[in-house]
């Protein structure tokens, strides 16, 4: 006999069953997102977490067990997987685009005051910003 489940599967929402199916027949998608809308669907249908595990091709039922009460939390965006490790993202995809922006223009020698980009230049120019771009008041070399 199996434990009780300390996070149980909250009721799912026809929006969010719907997207869990699609994902879960998908083609195109990660197998991991795919794998994780199986599992929870499984639960959601009254499978043990073990079982869910096995439905989506996994072996763990702890795992499972995370991923439900993650999707609890967040909704549907629970299977896309997080950030896995390594160094930690330091700026958003808007600040990054910017930055490149900025970087890929020729250098105004007045404005900027420097006919080529060196990293400290180009850090300074940054931080300062323009009442357009906006500044970026972290931004490392």
């Amino acid at each position: 006999m199996s434990r009780r489940a300390k996070d149980p599967l909250r009721p799912l929402q026809d929006p969010e069953r719907q997207q869990l199916e699609a994902l879960s027949r998908s083609q195109a998608a990660p197998a991991t997102q795919v794998a994780r809308a199986k599992a929870l669907l499984a639960v959601a249908d009254g499978c043990t977490y073990t079982a869910a595990a096995r439905t989506a091709g996994r072996v763990s039922g702890d795992a499972v067990s995370h991923l439900v009460a993650r999707f609890n939390h967040e909704g549907v965006k629970a299977v896309v997987p997080g950030h896995g490790g390594g160094a930690q993202v330091q700026y958003t995809a808007r600040e990054r685009e910017q930055i490149l922006d900025r970087a890929r223009r020729p250098p105004d020698r007045e404005q900027d005051g420097t006919a080529t980009w060196s990293l400290s230049t180009l850090q300074r120019v940054l931080r300062q910003g323009s009442l357009r771009q906006g500044s970026l008041p972290q931004v490392s070399t």
